[in-house]
């Protein structure tokens, strides 16, 4: 058993390593043939790309080849088109200047037969310039004139032809324009008027203060009349007794004297107690009472007009006005009633209401101050505009109110016409004798000063003035002309309220006798 064993274990050991040589023997054979039919693959894939490449190569040329040659066609067509387009040009081109040529020769045959045509003028000109000479020969020869002396009597043939003309002209416009503007004016006028309606009261200047009995002009004159010497001396008004029944007449032109007067007057008869203290005393609170009244009278002037932002001391004299007159208008109604015109007549243009209606108010604002200061009232309302800072919009309707400075806005001529209709209304004003007088005698004076006028008669209260002119020395034409140039002086050297008519009068008359 051991001795088999042993063969057995020599058997393992010498077999081993032979297996394990042939095993790797036979590794190594498959391995080989696995790198050869691996290398055989790798070159068919190779091979197979190859092929592959070469037909894409292939393919890619023909694409090219086939790109270039579209290319070559698409140039060779533009090409084709351009060369087409470039020999059209050329033929318009050779076009254009075959007809430029033409017209050339066109134009220097034209400039010949100028020449020619010139020539020709310039001979009938020297020959129409010989016969115009022998004209005004015959001419002369015939009538007799030298040619100044024809060229006058044209000229004056021309100028009276001119003047007629013109004055027909001027006539035709001036009824056109009147139409219109008569027509328009009206309709601002009436809707102005008729939305602001007032009366008016004649003032004067005396005042009447009712006594409770006679006895009481005695007490009122005191002994030996010192009583009615310190009320005279307190106030400045002259007090009129005399045998009217139960009444004190007080005189004076300074109205707000005769108020503070009137206002003393009536306290001290319901005092009773009339002595020269007392009346010194009542004469004190009277100017107190009227000052405070004075204020009210402004203020509720500038609510009524709805004008604010005035000056108190320019607000203290408008209430001053409420006792100053104007022909017998009240000044500080005749100022409201601008004022309300003034905003109405705006509204009616489109323009700024509030400051039509404070220039309108302010307008007469001078009056107020005019007994105290050297000055026309347009001047011294003026000043007082300045003096408060009122706008330039403002003094310069201040000042041209009445003509005297040229209104430099729409403002002003609009307070200049409500001035004027507030004015010439009937009723609204009275004037004395001698002014009415005055103002007629004037206006014939104007009337007369022209070459021509026979006579003139001023009429219907100086609102028309009839011009009676000589036949032979105004004509028809100048009729019109000198209608317009005396208005025209009127309106520079005369005030008055409304307007006056020029009426010029021509009457012919040709008489003969039968014998």
């Amino acid at each position: 058993m051991p001795i088999v064993a042993i063969a057995i274990a020599a058997t393992l050991i010498v077999s081993a390593p032979l297996a394990w040589i042939l095993s790797a023997t036979y590794q190594k054979k498959v391995a080989r043939e696995k790198i050869g039919s691996a290398e055989s693959k790798a070159r068919e894939i190779i091979d197979e790309a190859l092929k592959t490449a070469e037909a894409k190569k292939r393919e890619s040329l023909l694409e090219v080849k086939e790109e270039s040659i579209k290319a070559k066609n698409d140039l060779d067509k533009e090409i084709k088109e351009r060369r087409a387009e470039a020999q059209r040009f050329e033929r318009r081109v050779q076009q254009k200047e075959e007809n430029v040529d033409k017209k050339a020769d066109a134009i220097e045959k034209k400039e010949a037969n100028l020449a020619v045509r010139e020539a020709e003028i310039n001979k009938v000109k020297q020959e129409v310039e010989k016969l115009n000479e022998q004209r005004l020969h015959e001419l002369e020869r015939i009538s007799g004139l030298t040619s100044e002396q024809a060229k006058e009597y044209l000229l004056r043939i021309v100028e009276d032809e001119v003047k007629h003309e013109t004055a027909v002209m001027i006539k035709e416009m001036e009824n056109r324009a009147k139409e219109e503007a008569d027509k328009k004016a009206k309709e601002y006028i009436v809707t102005a008027i008729q939305k602001c309606a007032a009366d008016h009261v004649s003032e004067t200047t005396i005042s009447v203060v009712q006594l409770p009995n006679d006895e009481m002009k005695g007490r009122i004159i005191g002994r030996e009349g010192r009583n009615i010497r310190t009320l005279e001396t307190m106030t400045g008004v002259d007090l009129i007794i005399d045998d009217t029944p139960e009444a004190v007449v007080l005189s004076g032109f300074d109205p707000i004297r005769r108020e503070v007067a009137r206002i003393a007057l009536e306290k001290l008869i319901v005092d009773g107690r009339i002595h020269p203290a007392r009346i010194e005393e009542m004469v004190e609170k009277a100017q107190k009472e009227v000052e405070n009244t004075i204020k009210e009278e402004g203020e509720a002037a500038t609510l009524e007009v709805n004008v604010h932002g005035i000056h108190p001391e320019l607000v203290r004299l408008l209430g001053k006005m409420k006792f100053r007159t104007s022909y017998g208008q009240n000044v500080l109604k005749h100022s409201i009633e601008v004022a309300q015109l003034s905003g109405l007549l705006a509204a009616e243009l489109g323009l700024d209401v509030r400051v039509a209606k404070r220039a309108g108010l302010l307008h007469d604002i001078g009056k107020a101050v005019d007994h105290d200061m050297e000055g026309s009232h347009i001047q011294l309302g003026a000043d007082l505009c300045r003096k408060y800072k009122e706008s330039p919009i403002v003094i310069n309707a201040v000042e041209a109110h009445h003509g005297d400075v040229e209104p430099t806005s729409l403002i002003a001529v609009i307070v200049q016409a409500a001035d004027a209709i507030s004015a010439a209304r009937p009723g609204a004003r009275r004037e004395t004798l001698e002014t009415y007088t005055t103002r007629l005698k004037q206006l014939e004076d104007i009337a007369n000063e022209f070459k021509g006028v026979d006579k003139s008669f001023a009429i219907q209260a100086g609102r028309e003035i009839r011009v009676m002119v000589v036949p032979e020395q105004v004509s028809d034409t100048d009729m019109v002309i000198m209608a317009r140039d005396i208005s025209k002086k009127i309106e520079s050297e005369m005030e008055y309220p409304g307007q006056v008519k020029v009426n010029v009068i021509r009457e012919s008359r040709v008489v003969d006798y039968a014998k």
